[in-house]
């Protein structure tokens, strides 16, 4: 059986470097990139299982990258990992069809955990 394939996206280049690392124990992480825009061009390339997404990026937000890749019909299941611990940003990102909403502080106590439960479709969000 293939390991689930992650996409990530956040304009963070160290932090994208860390997450790789915490996931490919586990995962397959097929790419990553730095804004929303790149983000919607690799998801149609790569055709991830799960795509990791910031909410503030250039480009493209987070969020309206996310209702891109809705638009699309695009399986992809959508995880933000994010800052914004403000209920409003957690109800606008889920309200795209994401199954999780992982703030950055739980990292790594909540993501692997959180893309477990998207693959089995159910939704998971960070204590907060």
């Amino acid at each position: 059986m293939r390991s689930p394939r992650i996409l990530l996206a956040d304009d963070h280049p160290d932090l994208l470097k860390k997450i790789s690392r915490l996931l490919e124990t586990e995962f397959e992480v097929v790419g990553a990139v730095e804004d929303g825009q790149a983000l919607i061009s690799a998801a149609a390339a790569l055709q991830p299982d799960v795509v990791i997404i910031d909410i503030t990026m250039p480009v493209i937000n987070g969020i309206e990258a996310a209702c891109q890749l809705k638009q699309v019909a695009s399986p992809t299941k959508i995880i933000f990992l994010t800052i914004h611990e403000d209920p409003d940003f957690r109800s606008e990102a889920l309200a795209t069809g994401a199954f999780g909403y992982v703030v950055k502080s739980r990292l790594a106590l909540d993501l692997i955990p959180a893309i477990h439960e998207a693959l089995a479709n159910r939704p998971f969000v960070s204590s907060l």
